[in-house]
């Protein structure tokens, strides 16, 4: 009987890891914080961010942007403020995947071209409804691709977006003591 328990509970566990999402721990000198990625929802988008974590690309990153009650933004730009030679080609935009940029949920950033995100990416600090997308007729309402959500340490992101900012060169709302990525974890790829 018990050895047909433990074979009925490793297969509910090995089933359980196969349909697990894709789950990253970000560690800032601020704390840490877990993200779960949607593949099924944005599969280039989270497949270039996982490619990126996995070859170490926002290690001693900073989040260069950051509004308090808005947004914070990051994984582009090294502590001098300087932008980092990226790894991947630019993303074809999956905002239209039906996630929305509510509070908590990891998106994309970009320029005005909708389909020129790369490594970059902010976390909501609220609902942003006029983020989503809305119709592809414009680059305005295109959107961003949300590709996941925090599930773990958004204290540390609410912390985040209480930081001190100011100007560095042409950029504003930098944190004027930076809020550097030291370490990203992939802590399931499944």
């Amino acid at each position: 009987m018990f050895k047909k328990i433990s074979v009925l509970a490793a297969g509910l566990l090995a089933s359980a890891m196969v349909w697990a999402a894709p789950t990253v721990e970000m560690t800032t000198n601020l704390g840490k914080f877990t993200l779960e990625l949607y593949p099924e929802k944005a599969p280039k988008t989270v497949e270039f961010f996982l490619y990126n974590a996995k070859h170490g690309f926002y290690e001693a990153t900073i989040f260069h942007r950051v509004i308090d009650g808005f947004m914070i933004q990051g994984g582009g730009f090294s502590k001098a403020m300087e932008e980092k030679k990226t790894l991947t080609p630019a993303l074809q935009n999956e905002a239209t995947n039906g996630l929305t940029n509510d509070r908590g949920t990891v998106a994309m950033a970009r320029t005005q071209d909708p389909h020129s995100a790369r490594v970059q990416f902010f976390i909501n600090l609220k609902n942003n409804d006029f983020l989503n997308h809305r119709t592809s007729a414009d680059p305005r309402g295109w959107g961003y691709a949300v590709f996941g959500k925090v599930t773990q340490g958004m204290d540390v992101i609410d912390k985040i977006a209480k930081v001190p900012t100011g100007s560095a060169g042409y950029y504003t709302d930098v944190p004027t003591t930076p809020v550097v990525i030291q370490n990203v974890k992939i802590i399931s790829e499944k």
